[in-house]
């Protein structure tokens, strides 16, 4: 009796089960991957584009300083 109702319900979860849809043709499907190589990419250029920066602005105050003190010493 349970070997019976075991197959039963076996097949009755097989029947449920049905075919995926398959995706439209007219419309192609874009590459999943695009996004995370533009993750990639902004990943890599940040920390770069952010010591760049950090570079010129220690420039300019070395510059600024260096002006100071020419200015200080030459008696201006």
């Amino acid at each position: 009796m349970t070997r019976a109702f075991a197959a039963v319900a076996a097949l009755a979860l097989l029947a449920a089960c049905s075919k995926p849809a398959m995706p439209d043709k007219d419309k192609p499907v874009e590459p999943q991957s695009a996004a995370s190589h533009d993750d990639l990419r902004r990943a890599i250029d940040d920390p770069i584009n952010k010591a760049k920066a950090t570079q010129s602005a220690a420039d300019a105050s070395a510059k600024s300083q260096d002006d100071a003190i020419e200015a200080a010493t030459s008696g201006n």
